[in-house]
């Protein structure tokens, strides 16, 4: 085994050690094509108000601009799918968010991962990256071989769905890395377009961002949401999970086994009732830790308002 084999295992054993479900390894490049297509996307207005979409656009397509002398981009997935389902009749939330806030989860597991590959390795300089800085996660994931990008917008994996967490770590050390994923899987089939209430999933794979009930019920931050938009939230308070819940891959979807995912009582069983007479206070301590706190109390009551008006 090459000193370069022996360091990219070293890379996949420590992240299986610290419970990724995944661990892709692609070489550190310009992302040309996507840049193109990020750029007509915004062009054409998809991001809505997400203004911090059109910022650091050179970053989000060269890796050696967020690091220097960047060499491989490491790729990890991490579960999602829970064991427990939200209560019938309760106003419904992105499973994502039924736990603890996975920025602060995995990013403390990508400082792990970091620190255990200098000590095992030797100086590796990089940067781990979860949803919240200028990196095109979805594309490495391609690249990295994990799967492929689907009609809704989302990594899929062949074996086991689409309720992943994608997690990116760039490093100045070559690496072995994996095949692309070459394949598209989604076929003919037309299921998460046809079953997406607002219209939000168009052909070629281009999500309209600003037409997304996610988009609506936590990106947007006006104080009421659009008129014409009423009855197509389908009871989504928080997020949306239609297009991957009819997504017929995630037939293959399995519980998770991260305990800080482990879903908040609150989130699977408060009535509508219980949820319109829950107190600020009551909500900042219930779900300090929670991806809810990013909509705040006043973002909750305004969607729970927006999906209960007659």
């Amino acid at each position: 085994m090459s000193r370069i084999e022996a360091y990219s295992h070293t890379v996949k054993s420590v992240a299986r050690q610290l419970g990724f479900d995944y661990c892709g390894i692609a070489k550190a490049e310009k992302l040309n094509d996507d840049a193109r297509r990020l750029e007509q996307w915004l062009h054409q207005g998809m991001h809505g108000s997400m203004q911090y979409m059109e910022n650091h656009f050179d970053m989000r397509t060269d890796p050696s601009l967020l690091v220097p002398g960047a060499r491989s981009v490491i790729t990890l997935l991490k579960n999602y799918y829970p064991s427990q389902q939200q209560s019938a009749h309760t106003p419904h939330i992105s499973k994502y968010a039924f736990g603890k806030d996975y920025h602060e989860v995995i990013r403390a597991q990508l400082k792990e991962l970091l620190q255990a590959l200098n000590e095992k390795i030797g100086e590796i300089h990089g940067r781990g990256f979860v949803d919240s800085a200028p990196v095109l996660e979805r594309s490495w994931a391609t690249k990295s071989g994990a799967g492929w990008i689907g009609k809704n917008g989302n990594l899929i994996t062949k074996h086991s769905g689409s309720f992943y967490f994608i997690a990116t770590l760039i490093v100045d050390i070559t690496l072995d890395y994996d095949d692309p994923f070459a394949k598209d899987y989604c076929g003919s089939c037309s299921r998460c377009i046809d079953a997406c209430p607002t219209g939000a999933i168009e052909d070629n794979k281009v999500i309209n961002g600003s037409k997304c009930i996610s988009y609506y019920t936590i990106e947007l931050k006006d104080a009421l949401l659009p008129e014409q938009m009423k009855d197509q939230f389908k009871d989504w308070m928080f997020g949306c999970d239609i297009c991957q819940d009819v997504c017929p891959w995630n037939r293959f979807s399995k519980p998770h086994h991260e305990i800080n995912f482990t879903p908040i009582p609150e989130i699977l069983n408060l009535s509508t009732k219980q949820w319109e007479e829950m107190t600020e206070e009551s909500f900042k301590n219930i779900f300090r830790h929670s991806p809810l706190k990013r909509t705040k109390f006043s973002g909750i009551q305004r969607n729970l308002r927006f999906i209960t008006r007659a």
